[in-house]
């Protein structure tokens, strides 16, 4: 079978996604091919070599229409697996389901009303929604308007399978579990020399706190840079990779905490177990909001997999996915997380013990093949009825 993944924005937001559930479908040697547009300046992160993809450059609004039609001519798979509820990626498997009858699977991989105030409806009045609609700045301009995703929220009846990778998300919207998992062979620690990894990025000097992914308000990387100035020692660094595709929160951050903070510039895809080799610790200190609980960090599984002491928070279902394997605190808790990083290194060799754990852990439940058991049959009940 050939599917077609159509992601929302190859520059932020559900590519990571759309990367890992095409890697999940090779390895059940179905034909793949990621399809979408492309809102910003370059594409982030890069794909894989092997991966083909269709990107498209496009605009808002009306520009967004022929953009739309070029896409819906260059969708020819037997499936088209739609990464998020949204108008970019979902919409357009709609109408080329409406044209075609081809399957269309969804996946919800976040709340994306989390962003736009919960549940709250969009209702101007008719001057407003006037001024919306037809300025050239105008909010409805955005396929990502409050008023588009709780639309297809509401068409999500429409696709003929869900797959969800939280309990929140499932409580919410029903589907399949399938959790945000990892390439255990591509993220392997035994085949990257951490000394050399933190040579190579300029690291060596340092105790290394990584967050590899977008930083954002919720995923609480002030509450670890203010226990990096309690515990006040000059080895210990926050380093970011990556940073905010969204905004300039990144900078934010370092004026404030400069200091203590170390930013490496996004890499390809490809480059990513190199980085994570480089770690000491991955922290993922998410705040206990509405977005937070809804998201199934891939920092964990990255970190689980490349055998790194995890300290996290217990927001969500992170304490259902680490277990035992990992160092959890009470989310917005500098004290307990510089508390518990000075454990962390005060025993390095338990801490890496427990990094090892979380590998196993990894393997067992959170890995691709892990995640192809349970896409197989669910593809295979799409084709038998749709043949």
């Amino acid at each position: 079978m050939k599917v077609s993944i159509l992601t929302p924005d190859f520059s932020k937001g559900g590519v990571d996604r759309a990367y890992l559930l095409a890697q999940v479908l090779k390895k059940l040697n179905h034909e793949v091919e990621i399809l979408g547009f492309l809102f910003g300046e370059k594409i982030y992160p890069e794909p894989p070599a092997d991966l083909p993809i269709v990107c498209l450059p496009a605009r808002d609004y009306p520009r967004l229409f022929p953009a739309v039609e070029k896409l819906l001519d260059r969708i020819d798979g037997d499936l088209i697996y739609a990464v998020k509820p949204k108008l970019s990626s979902f919409g357009i498997a709609l109408l080329k389901k409406l044209q075609t009858r081809v399957p269309v699977l969804l996946d919800v991989d976040d709340w994306e009303l989390s962003w736009k105030g919960g549940e709250t409806p969009y209702r101007p009045g008719l001057k407003q929604f006037a001024r919306d609609l037809l300025k050239s700045d105008g909010a409805l301009r955005s396929p990502d308007h409050q008023f588009y995703l709780q639309g297809l929220e509401q068409l999500m009846v429409f696709a003929d399978a869900i797959t969800i990778d939280t309990n929140f998300l499932q409580k919410r919207f029903g589907g399949t579990y399938l959790p945000n998992g990892k390439d255990t062979d591509m993220f392997d620690p035994s085949r990257f020399d951490p000394e050399e990894s933190r040579c190579k990025y300029g690291l060596s000097e340092y105790r290394v706190l990584m967050f590899p992914g977008a930083s954002r308000p919720h995923k609480g990387l002030e509450d670890v840079l203010v226990a990096l100035v309690r515990l006040n020692q000059p080895d210990l660094k926050l380093v970011i990779v990556g940073g905010s595709p969204y905004d300039d929160y990144d900078r934010q951050l370092i004026e404030t905490w400069g200091k203590w903070v170390i930013k490496i510039p996004p890499v390809p895809f490809a480059k990513m177990p190199e980085i994570v080799a480089a770690a000491h610790v991955v922290v993922v200190p998410q705040r206990d909001t509405v977005t937070a609980q809804a998201q199934f960090p891939i920092k964990l599984t990255e970190g689980m997999s490349m055998a790194k002491p995890i300290l996290a928070t217990r927001v969500g279902d992170i304490p259902e996915i680490l277990g035992e394997t990992g160092f959890l605190v009470d989310p917005e808790s500098p004290d307990r997380i510089a508390e518990t990083l000075a454990e962390i290194f005060q025993d390095w060799d338990a801490a890496q013990a427990r990094g090892t754990q979380a590998r196993e852990r990894c393997l067992a439940h959170y890995s691709i093949e892990a995640m192809s058991s349970i896409v197989e049959p669910l593809i295979a009940q799409l084709g038998a009825r749709f043949d």
